[in-house]
C-alpha cells in the first residue's frame, strides 16, 4: 500500500486523545440511603458494569472513526499493474489506403474506424494521429474531429516503416503507446521487426466481408494500323465466383466502346479497336467491392515523327532507311566529316554506325544527349580500339569490350522479358530463324542482354535509364560480317530502340512512381510547365533540356485522372495518372502475421484496458465509508445502549 499524502499519517498520534479522555473521565456518584440497602447495592453494581461496557464500545468506535478519517485524507492506494507505462505518449496510426475501401460488417473499413475513434476516444486524452501521408501532433479528439470526418483515401500504400520513421523523427518520449489500425494488407514481418521493443503496440485489424475484386492493371497499344489502334486491356481477378463484368471505354467522357466479359481465369486480356487519333479518356469496369481500381485513365498523343540520324558511311545505313520510313520517322544520314553537331540536340535517337574512331567532341556531345533524354544506338567497327571503346562506353554505364574474336557465332536466344521486346511477340518463339556473325567483340556487363549468342554471351545489350537508353551491339552489322540485316528481328529491334521513352504510345503514369516524364516543350530560362484539370493543379519538379522538359511528380497529383500540361496558358500535351494497383488483392498473405502482437477488436477495448491496467486502486473511498459506519455505530451506542 502507498499513500498520496503520507505526511497526514502523523495525525494518527491524535488517537491518544480519546484514550486519555476515557481514562480520566470519572463520574462522581451522590450517596442516598434507602431502606432496602441490599437491593440498591445490586442495582449499583449492575449499572457500573453496563456503563463501563458502553464506554469501551464508544472508545473503540471513536478510535476507528478517527483512524479512518486520517487514512482517507492520506489517500492510500495500491500501485497499478502497468504504472511504469502511465506516462507513455499515445500515437494512433490509421491506415487510409485504398484497401480500406473494402466493406466489413458495418460498412467501409476506414469509415467505421473513423467513427469508432470519434465515439470512443476520451475527450481529455492527448494523442498524435498519423495516416499514410499526414501527421497531426499532440491533439485531442475535439480538435481533430473535422479532419477525421473529411479524411480521404490515400494514393500512397500503407508502409509502416515510413510512418514509424516520421514518428521517430518527431521529438517524443522514449516510451510510447502505438495503436495501429490497418487491414494488414501492407504489412510484412520485416516492417513489424522495426517496431520499437520498449513501446506498447496494439493492432486493430478490421476484416473485409467480401474478398472478391477485379482490377484494371494496364492498358497499352498492341498493334497499330493505318486507321485504328488495337488496345490491350489487362484485368486481374481476385477471389472466387466472379462470372462476368461490364467494361467500357470513354474518350473525353464520350462512350466509344462497351462489352461484357467472362472472367474464367485470374488474368484476363481484352482487345478493343479505337480510331487512330488523339485519345484522352479512360476505361471503366463495375464490380461490387473496391472502386479505386475500377477506372484506368490514359492518353494517346497525336502521332509525332521520331527524329533519327545515323552517323557513318551512307552505304552501311541503307538498311536503316527501310526501317525508319517517312510516315513515322524523320531519318537522315551524315558522314562524320560533314556532321552538324548543332543538329544532334534535335534528334530523338542517334545511331553510331561502325565509326572507326569517335572524336572527343562527339563523345562529350553524345553524353549530354543521353543525359537529356536521347537514345543512342552503338554499332562497333572492327577497327575500333578496345581501350578507346571502353573509355567511350564508360560515360554511360559499366559495359566493357574485351577481345575481338573472328569465329562464327549463332544468335540463338531472345530475352522476351527485356523491355526492348515489350509487346513485340504474342507468343514466345522457339523455332525462329536466327542470324549469325563471323566476328564479334566479347562484352562484359551486368545489364541483361536483349539478344544472346548460343554460348550465352551478349549480342545486343542496353543501359536503360529513366529518360533514355544506350543500346550496344557486340558485332558490326554490315552484310560482310553478319546476315542480321536479312533477319526478321532487325525491324522490331531498331524500331523499338528509336522509340524508347517517346510519347507516341499510351500515356498512363502511376501516382507515387518516381519515373520521370519527358515532354517536348521549349521554355525560357524562367519558364515553367503546369499540370491541371478541373479539380486539381500543381507544378512538378522539372528540368529544361533543350527542346524537352523532364518532369518528376513524387506523390502528385493527389487524385487519379486526366490532366493537361500547360506552358503558361498554352496547351502542350495531355497526361494521365492512375493509382497504384498494389492493394487490389484483399486476401492477406499471412493470416498469422500478428500472432505475436497484442490485438484488439475495437478502440474502446484498448482505452478500457489502458485505463484499468494503469489506474491505481484508490482506497480512500473505502475509508470514508468505514468512517461513516463507525460514526453511525457511535450514535447508535449513545442512543440505544443503556
Amino acid at each position: 500500500m502507498q499513500f498520496k499524502h503520507p505526511e497526514i499519517l502523523y495525525f494518527l498520534f491524535l488517537l491518544i486523545v480519546p484514550v486519555l479522555v476515557h481514562l480520566f473521565q470519572f463520574r462522581k456518584f451522590k450517596k442516598e440511603y434507602f431502606t432496602n440497602v441490599q437491593f440498591l447495592k445490586s442495582i449499583s453494581i449492575q449499572t457500573r458494569k453496563s456503563s463501563q461496557l458502553k464506554k469501551w464500545l464508544l472508545l473503540a468506535s471513536r478510535l476507528l472513526l478517527l483512524f479512518c478519517v486520517i487514512m482517507a485524507f492520506a489517500q492510500p492506494f495500491f500501485d497499478a499493474k502497468e504504472a511504469k507505462n502511465r506516462s507513455n505518449e499515445m500515437y494512433i496510426i490509421l491506415d487510409n489506403s485504398f484497401s480500406m475501401q473494402a466493406k466489413g460488417k458495418k460498412g467501409e473499413l476506414l469509415k467505421r474506424a473513423v467513427q469508432e475513434l470519434l465515439e470512443e476516444t476520451p475527450e481529455n486524452t492527448k494523442f498524435s494521429l498519423l495516416t499514410n501521408t499526414e501527421s497531426y501532433w499532440n491533439t485531442d479528439i475535439k480538435s481533430i474531429r473535422n479532419t477525421l470526418q473529411n479524411l480521404k483515401y490515400s494514393a500512397i500504400a500503407f508502409d509502416l516503416n515510413a510512418i514509424l520513421a516520421r514518428l521517430n523523427a518527431h521529438p517524443t518520449n522514449d516510451k510510447k503507446d502505438i495503436i495501429i489500425i490497418t487491414d494488414a494488407l501492407g504489412l510484412n514481418s520485416k516492417q513489424l521487426q522495426n517496431l520499437p521493443k520498449n513501446n506498447v503496440s496494439y493492432f486493430i485489424v478490421p476484416k473485409a466481408e467480401q474478398l472478391n475484386n477485379v482490377s484494371i492493371d494496364s492498358v497499352f497499344i498492341d498493334e497499330t494500323t493505318d486507321d485504328f489502334y488495337d488496345i490491350n486491356v489487362n484485368l486481374s481477378c481476385y477471389g472466387e465466383n466472379i462470372k462476368s463484368l461490364p467494361i467500357a471505354i470513354y474518350n473525353q467522357n464520350k462512350l466509344i466502346a462497351k462489352t461484357v466479359t467472362n472472367l474464367e481465369s485470374p488474368k484476363k486480356s481484352l482487345h478493343f479497336n479505337i480510331p487512330k487519333q488523339a485519345f484522352h479518356g479512360y476505361i471503366s469496369i463495375s464490380d461490387n467491392n473496391l472502386t479505386y481500381d475500377n477506372t484506368f485513365y490514359f492518353s494517346i498523343s497525336n502521332t509525332k515523327k521520331t527524329n533519327v540520324i545515323s552517323i557513318g558511311e551512307s552505304e552501311k545505313s541503307n538498311f536503316l532507311q527501310r526501317i525508319y520510313t517517312n510516315d513515322e520517322f524523320n531519318f537522315s544520314n551524315s558522314a562524320l566529316t560533314s556532321l552538324d553537331y548543332n543538329s544532334l540536340e534535335k534528334q530523338d535517337a542517334i545511331v553510331l554506325n561502325e565509326l572507326d574512331e569517335i572524336p572527343q567532341a562527339l563523345q562529350i556531345t553524345l553524353k549530354d544527349f543521353v543525359q537529356k533524354g536521347g537514345n543512342l544506338i552503338f554499332i562497333p567497327s572492327p577497327k575500333n580500339s578496345i581501350t578507346a571503346l571502353n573509355s567511350f562506353l564508360g560515360n554511360f554505364g559499366n559495359i566493357q569490350f574485351k577481345s575481338y574474336e573472328t569465329n562464327n557465332k549463332l544468335i540463338s536466344k531472345i530475352n522476351f522479358n527485356h523491355p526492348l521486346f515489350s509487346g513485340v511477340f504474342e507468343n514466345r518463339i522457339s523455332n525462329f530463324q536466327y542470324p549469325t556473325t563471323k566476328a564479334s567483340f566479347s562484352i562484359s556487363n551486368t545489364n541483361p542482354a536483349a539478344l544472346l549468342y548460343e554460348n550465352q554471351t551478349a549480342f545486343l545489350t542496353a543501359v536503360l535509364n529513366p529518360v533514355s537508353a544506350v543500346y550496344v551491339f557486340s558485332a558490326p552489322l554490315n552484310t560482310e560480317n553478319s546476315n542480321f540485316q536479312q533477319s526478321p528481328l532487325i525491324v522490331p529491334v531498331f524500331y523499338k530502340m528509336a522509340q524508347f521513352n517517346q510519347n507516341n504510345a499510351v500515356n498512363a503514369l502511376t501516382i507515387g512512381n518516381q519515373n520521370p516524364f519527358i515532354v517536348n516543350a521549349s521554355l525560357t530560362k524562367d519558364g515553367i510547365l503546369e499540370i491541371k484539370n478541373a479539380t486539381e493543379q500543381f507544378i512538378p519538379i522539372q528540368q529544361i533540356r533543350n527542346s524537352k522538359v523532364k518532369m518528376t511528380f513524387n506523390d502528385l497529383p493527389q487524385e487519379a485522372g486526366n490532366f493537361e500540361i500547360y506552358n503558361q496558358k498554352q496547351w502542350v500535351e495531355n497526361i494521365s495518372f492512375n493509382y497504384n494497383r498494389s492493394e487490389s488483392n484483399l486476401n492477406p498473405l499471412d493470416n498469422n502475421l500478428l500472432s505475436d502482437y497484442q490485438t484488439a477488436n475495437s478502440i474502446e477495448s484498448i482505452f478500457h484496458s489502458l485505463q484499468s491496467e494503469r489506474m491505481d486502486n484508490q482506497l480512500w473511498k473505502w475509508f470514508v465509508i468505514f468512517a461513516l459506519l463507525f460514526l453511525l455505530c457511535e450514535m447508535a451506542i449513545i442512543k440505544f445502549l443503556k
